[in-house]
């Protein structure tokens, strides 16, 4: 009798529900959910771009056409497609602008290659074609790169005027490029030139008036903060006063609040009240004598104080937000105190200009003029409080943008010019190279194409046909040319237009876009854990945690 064949035992690996997907499927479905994150996002490109109402849980609506923004409020779920929020959140936090370019380009580098995917060729070949391709593309821009002369302050200004209204150009705000761009450029100048810090600009929103009565304070502002009755008598306007910042609370506590004092006799309870009002006035002696006539504490100044300083025209403001309080040092000199004696000369700081100016609907404190301004406030007006916010965020890119253009000096055109110009270079480079690099290298070319492709569709061009027009400049060497979606050619020299980026940028969304799809083409399985479908679950009690918990209620506990 022949025997049997010994049984396998069944080996369980992982806990039951556990979803695992692997192999070419599992690579391909990646891809497609990338595509489908750049599908949402293609519509926002370029300056004819779309802008998206998104809509939160709690029903507030923002909207919106950068990239980072919209990613991060879609909470995408898929594991492969929060690839290209992390790539563009990067590129936001790094140079602040190309954020749906970078995501576009990733998506159209994989849609290139799922063709040779589906054939059968190995993803490793395909990202090191993808890393040679990125790396002729990096040193083609750093060699055709226009510097800028920093010597020439005029020149220079105007150049960084250029970047900041090419940010601007397919936000919401186009329409007041010059107004704006001048306000970009004027913040940034505004900073410490070497460390250009731009959490030094503050930024302060109100609702009402037009985007043209936006302006930018040279200096700090900001907005009244909660006051007691005797504010309205102290002097709202100084010329060069002393400023002193605090971290002290000027307030009486009561008693009852903080200690517990046990006495014999009324008197006693009459000496520790009377302490307590010396201590407060010894503060407010000392802070008198200094000779500061603007007082600013990140703590309460109360009732007391208030009236204290009105009797003596000195203005004071508590709980001032600490953001703001390290600004204002930063532009009028001297340091946050935290106790009241022993302040010198040198603590206080000093502005050309204190002044409480009623803005829209709202009070705001403004120091202008000051010594040492290494900071600026821009306050930005209009109609609805969404659109102010969206005004913001391209403000912030726009200053970015600035601050690379400062940092580094090198722009390129924009409108695409860029991409075909590299698109034609890897492409001519890619017929000297044997074997199937020789496909990958041409795939990127054309997935850089997509940038200037989408800018036409978007606008309501005919893509093919700029794009001919396009492909025939280049090769005769016209290497500036790119999109132009106002005039009747669709295509002009965008250096000469004016239309200038940082290559920053570009050198960024290159790189960045090539390490997230060679990052998607290198997982091919993805197992999920059953438990992580549902985002409230938390880490299993162990065994018989519950009784131990339960056990004694209703009783006393055991001695031991």
């Amino acid at each position: 009798m022949q025997r049997g064949l010994p049984m396998q035992p069944t080996v369980v690996l992982l806990k039951e529900g556990t979803d695992t997907s692997q192999g070419k499927g599992q690579l391909l479905s990646n891809i497609s959910a990338c595509l489908a994150v750049a599908e949402t996002l293609a519509s926002t490109l370029g300056p004819r771009g779309m802008d998206k109402l998104i809509v939160n849980d709690r029903g507030e609506a923002q909207i919106t056409n950068d990239g980072a923004t919209i990613l991060k409020l879609l909470d995408i779920i898929h594991p492969a497609a929060r690839t290209l929020v992390d790539i563009a959140r990067a590129q936001d936090a790094e140079v602040g602008d190309g954020t749906t370019s970078v995501v576009l380009l990733a998506a159209q580098l994989l849609k290139e290659v799922r063709s040779y995917i589906e054939e059968g060729v190995s993803p490793h070949i395909i990202m090191k074609g993808f890393r040679q391709a990125a790396q002729l593309a990096v040193k083609r821009i750093e060699e055709i790169q226009v510097k800028v002369d920093k010597s020439d302050s005029e020149k220079f200004r105007a150049l960084l005027i250029k970047c900041a209204s090419t940010s601007m150009s397919s936000k919401l705000i186009h329409s007041e490029k010059p107004f704006f761009s001048n306000m970009v450029v004027d913040a940034v100048l505004c900073l410490d030139q070497d460390d250009l810090d731009e959490n030094l600009i503050g930024v302060k929103k109100i609702p009402g008036g037009g985007m043209q009565d936006s302006l930018l304070i040279r200096g700090v502002a900001f907005k009244k903060t909660f006051t007691y009755a005797g504010a309205e008598q102290q002097p709202k306007l100084f010329k060069d006063p002393l400023i002193l910042s605090l971290n002290v609370e000027l307030e009486l506590k009561a008693e009852k609040d903080n200690a517990e004092v046990r006495i014999d006799q009324v008197s006693d309870y009459q000496a520790i009240v009377d302490a307590e009002w010396e201590i407060i006035y010894r503060k407010l002696e000392a802070i008198e004598k200094t000779g500061a006539k603007v007082v600013l504490s990140k703590l309460p100044i109360g009732d007391l104080a208030t009236q204290w300083f009105a009797d003596r025209d000195i203005f004071c403001a508590g709980r001032v937000p600490a953001a703001d309080l390290q600004r204002v040092v930063q532009a009028v000199g001297g340091a946050i105190q935290s106790t009241c004696s022993d302040i010198k000369r040198e603590h206080l700081g000093t502005c050309g200009s204190f002044e409480e100016r009623q803005i829209g609907g709202e009070r705001f404190n403004i120091f202008e003029d000051c010594p040492k301004a290494k900071t600026c406030t821009l306050i930005l007006r209009g109609g609805a409080e969404q659109f102010i916010e969206e005004v913001e965020r391209s403000l912030h890119d726009a200053i970015m943008v600035v601050k690379r253009a400062v940092k580094n000096g090198e722009v390129v055109a924009g409108g695409g010019a860029v991409e075909m110009g590299l698109s034609a270079h890897i492409r001519k480079h890619a017929f000297s190279i044997p074997g199937k690099l020789q496909l990958v290298h041409i795939a990127f070319a054309k997935a850089l194409e997509i940038l200037p492709r989408q800018i036409c569709d978007n606008a309501g061009l005919d893509s093919t046909d700029i794009l001919n027009k396009l492909r025939m400049r280049h090769a005769n060497g016209y290497i500036w040319f790119g999109v132009d979606v106002d005039g009747p050619e669709g295509v002009r020299d965008n250096m000469e237009a004016f239309v200038w980026e940082p290559s920053l940028v570009k050198i960024n969304a290159i790189n960045s876009a090539t390490e997230a799809a060679s990052l998607i083409l290198s997982v091919d399985e993805t197992v999920r854990n059953p438990q992580s479908e549902n985002p409230a679950a938390g880490p299993s009690l162990p065994p018989g945690a519950a009784q131990r918990a339960l056990r004694g209620r209703g009783r006393g506990m055991p001695r031991r």
